[in-house]
């Protein structure tokens, strides 16, 4: 009774750890040259700058999904006799890759936007950082 208690507590230990190892991470900008928005005004800049920002907060909102490629669940038998055993497979689904990817590209755009407005002047980009500032 007391092996099967410590065993419960160890697996309930062990999910609690996977779970807390589910994380997107840092994600970092893509390299998006500045010049692409050589042709815009400080008006427009602006407002690319208020578009895409809305778009990446929508973005990280989508749904963040992990996949689960199994739980086993099994009996093995070593040095110190027979115990149970459970295994869990989990990893980050093609869904949370692709959203990744798009955030990463919106970082991007969103600090070739600010670099190409200081190189203008614009008052908008006093005091926006970006990526490694």
């Amino acid at each position: 009774m007391k092996t099967f208690t410590v065993t419960a507590l160890l697996a309930t230990a062990g999910i609690f750890a996977l779970s807390g190892c589910a994380s997107t991470g840092k994600i970092t900008p893509q390299y998006i040259p500045p010049s692409t928005y050589q042709s815009y005004d400080c008006q427009a800049l602006n407002q690319e700058y208020v578009r895409v920002t809305n778009y990446v907060n929508a973005t990280r909102n989508e749904q963040s999904t992990l996949s689960s490629t199994g739980v086993g669940v099994g009996v093995s038998a070593g040095r110190w006799g027979i115990s149970p055993n459970i295994s869990f497979g989990v990893g980050q689904s093609s869904n949370t890759k692709a959203r990744d990817a798009k955030l990463s590209r919106l970082y991007g755009e969103l600090d070739a936007i600010i670099q190409s407005a200081r190189i203008k002047r614009c008052s908008f980009a006093a005091g926006v950082k970006i990526y490694g500032e």
